[in-house]
């Protein structure tokens, strides 16, 4: 399917784009207004634009149903300064809550059941159930437009972070499986970043990855070899070569059995590799397939 977005509804663009780009971090921004009203309100448009300095933006959008403007946005223009608390699974349905569209006025942190906790530089208050709050100074507001729909870039320079002790390791590094991060999907659906669904990715730092184009023809273009699989063998910085010490019973095993027929001795060798690949066992997985 090819979607002209220009032939659509605003709503209609939102529920395409909203489904397809995610998951998407969630800002659960506590505000105030001049009179010293507080008001809590989460946000999906969010993220990390800069570390030096360091810059997050987030976007209350205009309303696509009645291009009403919401009371967070009103608030930074009022007072320009905003605690970003960072929202994880328990905590995620009082946020879902807090996003209901209660009157001006009316405190989000009682109704959603949060705890108001003095924030340290700006003047909003943090939620005390949140492992990580940002307090964060508005340096700009840029609205993308006047239509409903139309998004409100709040860009925001982090003063300060509190972080939970729960969340760090004995020598002081954030333990990503602890801090079990929730994220927006499309329409009702969320996403859950739990230690069961985490899984890591090597980068190559300053030395480069050989590249697809590098590996032998016969690897390239296995029919057992996933996109992935080939990912994690051309990001060996240079071509592995045969390790005359390199002892593996099953692949004794397969030489044993399919050497009278190599097409199926070179399937069953990529079988073997993937599965050494999926478990993350590059060096091996070359091995294997340098046979």
């Amino acid at each position: 399917m090819i979607i002209h977005l220009e032939e659509l509804k605003p709503a209609e663009k939102q529920y395409y784009l909203q489904h397809v780009i995610g998951p998407r971090p969630i800002c659960f921004a506590s505000t105030i207004d001049k009179e010293g009203k507080v008001n809590l309100s989460p946000f999906s448009f969010f993220n990390m634009f800069s570390s030096n300095p360091p810059i997050v933006i987030f976007s209350p959008a205009r309303r696509v149903r009645d291009n009403t403007t919401k009371h967070t946005l009103q608030n930074v223009m009022e007072v320009p300064e905003v605690v970003i608390n960072i929202v994880t699974y328990d905590m995620v349905q009082q946020t879902s809550l807090a996003s209901c569209e209660y009157p001006k006025g009316v405190d989000e942190f009682v109704k959603a059941g949060f705890t108001k906790q003095p924030a340290t530089l700006v003047k909003p208050p943090m939620v005390k159930e949140s492992k990580v709050n940002l307090e964060c100074k508005v340096l700009e507001v840029k609205s993308l437009g006047q239509e409903g729909g139309a998004g409100n870039l709040v860009i925001c320079e982090v003063l300060l972070l509190h972080i939970d002790d729960s969340l760090f390791t004995e020598d002081k590094k954030l333990d990503q499986t602890k801090l079990e991060l929730v994220a927006r999907l499309g329409g009702d659906w969320y996403c859950h970043v739990s230690k069961e669904n985490l899984f890591t990715v090597p980068k190559p730092n300053v030395q480069l990855g050989i590249g697809m184009d590098a590996l032998p023809e016969s690897i390239r273009k296995s029919t057992i070899l996933t996109g992935n699989h080939l990912g994690q063998l051309a990001n060996v910085n240079e071509l592995p070569v045969i390790e005359p010490s390199f002892d593996d019973e099953h692949l004794k095993n397969i030489v044993q059995y399919f050497s009278v027929n190599p097409e199926e001795m070179e399937k069953e060798t990529h079988r073997y590799a993937a599965k050494l690949l999926d478990e993350g066992n590059v060096h091996d997985a070359w091995q294997v397939l340098l046979l």
